[in-house]
């Protein structure tokens, strides 16, 4: 850990520092197959931050002067945001036009209770659950990230699709259009082929509808 902070880090930074003082990245994105950014020579995106020593790495970035300040945003929720959006599920929609906590609306559904009643924990596990299914998480998977049986990891999503089915068909729609295509695609055109798709090996093919 020591060496990679220093070598990666202190000792990699410096020798990037342009003759004004200043570091500056190059923003990527064509590098990922999922299109997400990435940031090269070098890259800002994964400055530590887990530990104590690799947060003081993180304070070395300041402001270049009294006018200026760093800021840190993030998008709330975004990919349930999309998933709203693309789906069009009902009450999807209506937990964010109301500007409900989505985890816990989906907690309360889930679990059959009102939402004043769940527990931090049923939250915890909605919340694994909302992103999880984002990503195709399959009942093995969900059972792994919460600790519980295959069986209740099943039955947590079938009754998650029952709350949600919008997001079920939405879904199912997604793959089935990959299939006949052998891409998928965003909102905005990108493609993603997916050879995996037709492979004669299962676990391969659950791999690709996944990505789908």
């Amino acid at each position: 850990m020591l060496t990679k902070l220093k070598s990666t880090y202190a000792d990699g930074l410096l020798k990037v520092i342009g003759e004004d003082g200043r570091i500056r990245t190059t923003f990527q994105n064509l590098v990922t197959a999922t299109g997400r950014l990435s940031s090269t020579e070098p890259n800002l995106q994964n400055i530590p931050v887990r530990t104590e020593l690799g947060k003081l790495i993180r304070k070395a970035f300041v402001p270049a002067d009294g006018d200026h300040i760093l800021v840190d945003a993030d998008y709330s929720q975004i990919e349930l945001r999309v998933l709203a959006h693309m789906s069009q599920d009902e009450t999807m929609c209506k937990a964010f036009n109301e500007d409900s906590d989505i985890h816990t609306i989906t907690a309360a559904q889930v679990n059959g209770i009102p939402p004043e009643m769940v527990t931090p924990q049923m939250r915890s596990s909605a919340k694994a659950v909302n992103f999880g299914i984002v990503y195709g998480i399959s009942d093995f998977g969900l059972a792994r990230d919460l600790g519980i049986p295959v069986y209740e990891a099943k039955k947590y999503i079938a009754s998650y699709f029952k709350q949600y089915p919008g997001v079920e068909n939405f879904v199912k729609e997604l793959v089935a259009k990959a299939k006949e295509k052998g891409y998928a695609e965003t909102l905005l055109g990108r493609r993603r082929y997916l050879p995996e798709l037709t492979s004669p090996k299962y676990m391969i093919r659950q791999f690709g509808e996944r990505v789908a």
